[in-house]
């Protein structure tokens, strides 16, 4: 039996619930594909351990689980209160300040120092994923606004505020986040997700500092921001994936508008072959629970349907009761809708004026080739990604094998739907290539006698050129 594994990737937080080597290998064998390193929480020292575990157990278990640094970026919050809490009614007046004092129920402070600066009245000052909401009443236009409680309840300390009426002048990059970004680059994070993107620019600036390090970690544009959508096809066009947020996306565009852009920015990405990911509450109940809900199943099984990379994991595993149960769950889920629904050969769409036009029709007429044949593989040779993110905006139902020699990017590939990779240094010429890997795929059980494969790569194999051929062959 030939081993089956998902193509929709699974991410999962790593946090206190998660973050021994124990369990981070019990996590991989339960199907976990990426792990994301959340830098709103923990110190360099913590997030560093993790690393080596995990590039020790990919060391180990002949994987290439890769990491996922999500930068905090500029995260307005609450500061303390006193007691530890404080309530606050509706029709009361509140001032905020942006300083550190203490906060108490007629007085909070803010971690935001421009927020007299930005909002005016009328606006909406959501608190704590909007359980809490407040009206802007008047500001000072510099440290001290005053405010009226719309729908009251208990503050906590840390708590996030949301600004969905306010044109934040934050940068999306703060001074924690650079400090973070370059310890990420320091140890090679094969991703690193910017959060509160609102326009191309935040996306050219974060990449521009790692092009000035030298490095080739990806970037993933998190997008949680009305302005993020107001400029999503510019946003989609210069990063190199997507993730709906939809935890702060929620609060800001209202939480009945998710669905559809959810929807939307899945099509988009998609249609380039963009990695998307979806993330926020997936198996929220999980958090207490060893089962999930019904509505969490079907919500993992639309994502899956809708054609998303990956589906992302936040307190399940970093602070759950169930992190184990919760990927098990995911999984089973997975390959329940993978095995029946539609969710294969899509995105067979070319632009004729590209300069990747002849490759490009090459792969698609692989996996064309593949769905006729009824094939069980299709296997590509790639330096640098290109022919593995062609093959897998097509969502082909043969299994995607990747070999390349160059290790970082095998670890990259591991977010993206669909692709297994390997590891190969011998390229010498074509027909030894192919014969190689198809005794490794053969040895790895992911091929048997009977099993039609295609390779796609280039000739001469040793150039590593653009793909321009393609060969069919049975296992004998």
């Amino acid at each position: 039996m030939a081993i089956y594994f998902n193509k929709t990737k699974i991410i999962a937080t790593v946090g206190p619930a998660s973050n021994t080597p124990d369990r981070l290998k019990a996590l991989i064998e339960e199907g976990v594909d990426v792990f994301r390193l959340n830098f709103s929480h923990g110190s360099h020292e913590e997030h560093a351990k993790v690393i080596t575990a995990v590039r020790e157990l990919n060391a180990q278990m002949g994987t290439s689980i890769c990491l996922l640094q999500d930068l905090q970026g500029p995260k307005i919050r609450i500061n303390d209160v006193e007691n530890g809490a404080v309530e606050i009614v509706a029709g009361q007046t509140v001032k905020i300040v942006c300083d550190k004092s203490m906060g108490t129920a007629e007085r909070l402070s803010t971690s935001y120092m421009r927020l007299a600066q930005d909002v005016r009245p009328g606006d909406a000052i959501l608190i704590d994923d909007g359980k809490l909401e407040l009206t802007v009443l008047s500001t000072d236009g510099d440290k001290e606004v005053e405010a009226e409680v719309v729908y009251g309840g208990t503050v906590k300390p840390r708590k996030g505020i949301n600004l969905p009426d306010t044109l934040v002048t934050a940068p999306s990059l703060t001074e924690k986040d650079i400090q973070d970004l370059h310890f990420g680059l320091d140890n090679n994070v094969e991703w690193i997700a910017l959060s509160f993107v609102r326009k191309v620019e935040d996306i050219h600036e974060i990449k521009r500092i790692i092009a000035e390090r030298g490095k080739d970690a990806r970037v993933v544009a998190k997008i949680e921001k009305p302005e993020a959508i107001r400029n999503i096809d510019s946003i989609i066009e210069a990063t190199d994936a997507v993730m709906v947020a939809r935890g702060d996306l929620g609060v800001e565009i209202g939480m009945e508008e998710v669905p559809m852009l959810q929807k939307m920015i899945v099509e988009k990405c998609t249609a380039i072959g963009k990695p998307v990911i979806i993330a926020t509450q997936m198996m929220e109940s999980m958090i207490t629970s060893p089962r999930p809900t019904r509505a969490e199943t079907n919500d993992i099984a639309n994502a899956v349907m809708d054609g998303a990379d990956a589906l992302m994991l936040s307190a399940e595993t970093a602070a759950g009761m169930y992190p184990i149960e919760t990927i098990r769950s995911m999984n089973r889920t997975i390959q329940s809708v993978e095995n029946q629904a539609e969710v294969f050969h899509r995105n067979f769409v070319f632009n004729p004026t590209s300069d990747t036009f002849y490759s490009d029709t090459l792969v698609a007429s692989a996996v064309g080739l593949a769905r006729d044949t009824n094939g069980r593989a299709l296997i590509g040779m790639t330096k640098s990604g290109y022919t593995a993110f062609q093959l897998a905006k097509h969502r082909p139902k043969a299994n995607i094998f990747i070999f390349t020699d160059n290790r970082t990017l095998l670890n990259t590939l591991n977010l993206v739907w669909g692709i297994r990779g390997f590891y190969y240094d011998r390229f010498v010429s074509t027909d030894e290539t192919i014969a190689d890997v198809k005794e490794i795929l053969i040895k790895e059980e992911h091929l048997q006698t009977g099993d039609i494969f295609i390779n796609i790569g280039s000739m001469p194999v040793m150039e590593k050129k653009r793909a321009n051929m393609i060969k069919l062959s049975i296992v004998h």
